[in-house]
């Protein structure tokens, strides 16, 4: 009886394709599986290489078959669309998986532990959170906007919205639906501080995070993402290579023999990338306010706009955290300068 020597899963909610090979590359298996079936399917598997993408839910079953005995490897889904042959089906798709996670070229994704994803978990909610908070500020503001009333933007500006919904000359229905936004408000804020306390005790007890927050530009919330997030620095040849994963490099665009540089890709992380670009931008600003200086920093600002100078910056510190994680090290603003 032949050997399957590699599996690529297409994963689901409750039905799983599965694609096997052997040795020489000839399909031996193509079925279907129900969730309650997937782990003892593998219990009875010999141990052989199982590829799926890294999507929801793949780091769970990447751990529980890793504990069977089996070697598991996570690939970026886009990196795998290559390999479908034609049409959209989850044996095409499983089929693909199998080929791709053979090809020694194919980059993949790090297993995170549960303990990582417990903290990514709380990263994903706060943002979620502030994302609610910007939504909830912007409806009051354009409520009372109907009224002729008018808040500066900001979030600094919270106090002064929440007490223009109690003025007198606003319509009683009117009140107590922007009494309900304002409760919701402040129960949200509440929720941010304390995921945002949680992951700032973290950050202080974290030797890694610790040595980022040296950076200029880096705080505990980014500097625990970083940590949480960012896989193998042995996956990178460079800092820039890690740059260019977070998409904060030009993207090419080379024909003919002729070499473009275009906009910064924004590949990768998305939430990185944004942090690292926050904590730049009040570099930029605080630099500017400063005055002229001979500095890197004031001579991209003379030369580029604040944002433009902003993602320079980002992509300088991005390169700089690489160097102090794998090099165990601290900021020096002197070596930097």
């Amino acid at each position: 009886m032949e050997t399957i020597t590699t599996i690529g899963i297409d994963l689901a909610k409750s039905v799983f394709q599965l694609h096997g090979v052997n040795a020489e590359g000839r399909a031996l298996l193509r079925r279907q599986l129900r969730r309650s079936q997937m782990l003892e399917f593998f219990q009875r598997q010999s141990a052989c290489l199982i590829g799926m993408e890294a999507c929801a839910s793949a780091h769970y079953w990447a751990r529980e078959l890793i504990k069977l005995g089996h070697t598991v490897r996570l690939m970026p889904p886009s990196y795998v669309k290559a390999y479908v042959k034609r049409g959209k089906t989850d044996a095409a798709d499983a089929e693909a998986i199998c080929e791709a996670v053979s090809r020694p070229s194919m980059r993949f994704v790090p297993v995170k532990s549960e303990e990582t994803q417990g903290l990514l978990m709380t990263h994903k909610t706060r943002e979620f959170l502030v994302r609610q908070q910007t939504q909830i500020v912007n409806a009051m503001r354009a409520h009372l906007g109907e009224f002729g009333i008018t808040v500066p933007k900001g979030i600094h500006n919270v106090e002064r919205l929440i007490t223009a919904c109690s003025q007198t000359d606003l319509p009683a229905p009117a009140r107590k639906a922007l009494h309900l936004l304002a409760d919701q408000l402040v129960e949200t804020q509440k929720k941010i501080e304390v995921l945002t306390t949680d992951i700032r005790a973290e950050a202080s007890a974290n030797e890694e995070a610790q040595r980022l927050q040296t950076i200029p530009g880096i705080g505990p919330i980014t500097a625990s993402a970083l940590v949480s997030a960012l896989p193998d620095l042995s996956d990178f040849a460079s800092g820039r290579d890690l740059s260019a994963w977070l998409g904060l490099t030009p993207r090419p665009h080379s024909t003919g023999g002729k070499e473009r540089l275009g906009r910064i890709s924004k590949m990768g992380n998305r939430y990185l990338r944004r942090l690292l670009y926050l904590g730049a931008i009040a570099q930029v600003s605080a630099r500017r306010r400063r005055g002229p200086g001979e500095d890197w920093l004031w001579q991209i600002i003379q030369r580029k706009k604040p944002k433009q100078a902003a993602i320079a910056l980002a992509n300088r510190m991005a390169r700089t955290a690489y160097a102090l994680m794998k090099n165990k090290t601290e900021f020096c603003a002197a070596q930097a300068a």
